[in-house]
């Protein structure tokens, strides 16, 4: 729905339970498909009314949109955490059986629907009423490396219910996942559950940023290495890996190692390591000398034309 159920029912905030099952009843009648056969605007209008009277309907979810917890579609966010053993699912994710409707418990959509339009019609839509139960909406961040490598990653929602969660490898920032059936209970329990649609957002990394498919990292290279070659040890998201520096590198020159980057639109990309030079964290007597012959000879100067 992604816009304000009030504001589609017609009603103000602070409407009581019975104010907004009345504007309810009177806007299903209107807007029913059944009443408008061929008129797409109504259908739209009539599901958008339907899954604002879903939010608004239930105490519970009500409560959480006041405080903003949930959005207009009821969507949460959630971080990831470790995978495991699959939690045993139960119901919905609005309780175990589905959570009534605090204060609403009473609409019968058969005793609504069914005089107007004949009845509950075969498959278990009432005169075209929906149903299967809603698609519940969530997000869940996850590592840099989950993306790449893929993994099992455990969601909670605000029910207490869990679900595993399969990243697959390759998987993209806003890409989503949908586990059917995971949604919430169909109509009086007897039709279809909804799903659950789980955005994925790729977590900010402390030592990778982004670049399209490629990642950049400052790669710390002793001295020795940078003035006579070498290998020194390189963090990727699968591991660490043997890079060789060339003789005479300096601070900020950039080394690629193909393939070790991200995931854009199923393509990998590359690490690119930005050098950076370090001296030893205490004083060489060795060292300090010959820079002090380098300065009076003036051999570097790379200021200077």
């Amino acid at each position: 729905m992604a816009g304000d159920p009030y504001k589609e029912l017609g009603v103000s905030r602070g409407a009581s339970a019975d104010e907004i099952k009345k504007a309810f009843r009177k806007l299903a009648k209107e807007l029913h498909p059944d009443k408008n056969p061929g008129n797409r605007q109504a259908d739209e209008r009539f599901k958008r009314v339907t899954a604002a009277f879903d939010l608004l309907g239930d105490a519970e979810k009500r409560a959480k949109f006041d405080r903003g917890e949930i959005d207009a579609d009821g969507r949460e966010q959630f971080r990831g955490f470790g995978g495991g053993a699959r939690g045993g699912p139960g119901g919905g994710p609005f309780g175990q059986a589905g959570a009534q409707r605090g204060g609403f418990e009473n609409i019968d959509l058969d005793d609504l629907f069914g005089g107007m339009f004949g009845g509950a019609r075969a498959g278990g839509a009432r005169g075209g009423f929906p149903s299967r139960g809603a698609d519940v909406k969530a997000t869940l961040e996850i590592s840099l490396e989950d993306s790449i490598s893929g993994a099992t990653r455990r969601i909670q929602f605000s029910d207490g219910r869990t679900l595993d969660v399969t990243i697959p490898k390759g998987a993209a920032d806003g890409q989503v996942i949908r586990l059917r059936g995971q949604g919430a209970p169909g109509a009086s329990g007897r039709s279809e559950a909804g799903d659950a649609l789980i955005t994925l957002k790729i977590a900010p990394h402390p030592v990778f940023q982004r670049d399209g498919a490629d990642l950049t990292m400052d790669l710390p290279v002793p001295l020795p290495d940078a003035v006579l070659g070498g290998k020194v040890p390189v963090r990727t998201p699968e591991g660490t890996v043997s890079m060789t520096i060339p003789a005479g590198s300096n601070s900020g020159k950039v080394l690629r190692l193909k393939g070790r980057g991200a995931f854009v639109g199923g393509k990998r990309g590359d690490l690119l390591a930005k050098l950076m030079i370090q001296l030893p964290d205490s004083p060489d007597e060795n060292l300090t000398k010959l820079a002090q012959e380098m300065r009076d000879r003036g051999a570097f100067r790379p200021w200077r034309d």
